[in-house]
């Protein structure tokens, strides 16, 4: 077992221009006997020992913190996908009672140094399939599935390459735009599979929407713009694109999505070093995805309509923050039990400055991860969390049965914040002390519902082309 932190962090509210912390009666309710948040690790297995590593864009290609789902739980097994260090695509499964994987080689390598070009899963339930989209980056996508019910009945099943299709570049034959990224599957929940994506380049794009019905694929369309005026302090940009953080379904059926906007033209910036990145924005859809709402409930777009979410929209941003502040695009958000929406953010709060001028660094010296969340009075609250970034990547969210949250941070530390607090309690429960994870990891979003283990993918820190090794780690957590 590796050490935990020994010292409980106390909570620091960001000052300013931040609420304070929701008072414990407005928190989420939970009973009164309800468990603090805790880890205990149950186990680390190895899925490669020689993973395909280069560094691009401050990531790896097999761990960047917004691939949905690069690991997937399912039915009692659980899934992996990712490129050896021949640049194979490798999907690997087992069952969660099992430490051994299984490997299955598809015919596809990994066609650039770029760590966009990452692996995303999804499974539609309506006919028990897995479905991959891969390898892309403001370009075409490499797309397989499985044969129907694989997922269904895993262990009936044998895991090989005849299970699964031929690679495409469409999705059986529907094709959606020659500049594609950042695949995120997404399942309804009647059990149709979504894929959300970006049509366009950074500064310059737009979200969209397909969808899986079992039988054929539909492109719903986009549904934000890029079209409109943004202006801050210091100039203006015409062009933009919407970064999710996610897009998730609530217990309720309600679909989420928490936001940035990048502008295109780097005027709006006290420094080109930064980031054109601004405001956290939210809006939610109660139709799977073809009507947008924000916060208040007000009609702000429609997904393949003349109208769609900009940066103008009244009521869609909820923390405010201007593009000086080095604000990270595709952080994480999840949604608890009650189905309140949730998101972690990073910037370099004003009290270190007021300008960032090289975001990679002063984010690593400087940066905070918040918790901002809609408490039940419908109130928008922010917590910044007592345990400081030193790295310029992502950190992930998620939350146990009892609704405490849990952000697992770069180089795989284990921050966490119980529900009964109003999530003001942050403290350390693991530092990632043994790991020696390169950054990023890719948190298993499926699995806790399922049987309340927090799995994570990471891999170990190389240099240059030097292929590394891959793993998952599991931590149990109150049940």
């Amino acid at each position: 077992m590796r050490p935990l932190a020994a010292a409980v962090l106390a909570t620091a509210l960001l000052t300013a221009a931040v609420p304070a912390a929701v008072p414990a009666e407005s928190a989420t309710a939970v009973a009164p006997s309800a468990p603090a948040p805790a880890v205990s690790e149950i186990a680390d297995t190895r899925l490669d020992s020689r993973a395909v590593y280069f560094e691009s864009y401050n990531g790896l290609v097999n761990n960047n913190a917004f691939q949905k789902n690069g690991l997937l739980t399912y039915r009692g097994y659980q899934y992996a996908a990712w490129y050896t260090g021949d640049r194979t695509a490798v999907i690997g499964r087992r069952a969660l009672n099992q430490t051994a994987w299984q490997t299955v080689r598809l015919p596809h390598k990994l066609t650039a140094d770029d760590s966009h070009n990452v692996i995303s899963m999804g499974v539609s339930r309506v006919d028990g399939r897995l479905h991959l989209n891969m390898d892309s980056h403001s370009s075409g996508f490499f797309y397989v599935k499985s044969v129907a019910g694989l997922v269904d009945d895993p262990a009936g099943h044998p895991w090989d390459s005849t299970r699964f299709g031929a690679v495409q570049t469409t999705l059986d034959g529907l094709a959606l735009t020659s500049q594609f990224t950042y695949p995120q599957f997404v399942a309804t929940p009647e059990g149709r599979l979504q894929l959300s994506y970006r049509a366009g380049v950074s500064g310059n794009g737009r979200n969209a929407l397909a969808e899986y019905d079992g039988t054929k694929w539909t492109n719903l369309g986009e549904w934000s713009a890029s079209t409109g005026t943004y202006t801050s302090g210091h100039g203006s940009s015409t062009a933009r694109n919407m970064y999710l953080h996610g897009i998730d379904y609530g217990p309720d059926g309600r679909l989420h999505a928490f936001y940035t906007w990048r502008e295109q033209n780097n005027a709006v910036m006290c420094d080109a070093g930064g980031l054109t990145n601004h405001d956290t924005g939210y809006v939610h859809s109660s139709d799977r995805g073809r009507t947008w709402r924000n916060a208040a409930g007000t009609v702000v777009g429609t997904t393949g309509g003349a109208d769609q979410v900009t940066v103008s929209d009244p009521g869609t941003v909820v923390d405010p923050l201007n593009p000086d502040h080095s604000l990270m695009n595709q952080e994480s958000q999840a949604t608890d039990s009650a189905g309140r929406p949730h998101a972690l953010i990073s910037y370099v709060p004003g009290r270190f400055g007021q300008c960032t001028t090289d975001y990679v660094a002063d984010r690593t010296r400087s940066g905070r991860t918040f918790h901002l969340f809609e408490n039940a009075a419908g109130t928008w609250r922010k917590t910044e969390i007592p345990e400081a970034l030193n790295s310029s990547q992502r950190t992930h969210l998620a939350f146990d049965r009892y609704d405490n949250a849990y952000a697992v941070m770069p180089y795989g530390r284990i921050v966490a914040a119980s529900s009964a607090s109003g999530y003001t309690d942050w403290k350390t429960l693991f530092d990632g002390s043994g790991l020696d994870a390169f950054g990023e990891v890719v948190v298993d979003d499926t699995r806790l519902a399922q049987d309340g283990v927090l799995s994570f993918m990471y891999q170990r820190k190389s240099s240059g082309t030097t292929p590394s090794a891959l793993h998952v780690i599991d931590f149990r957590l109150p049940s």
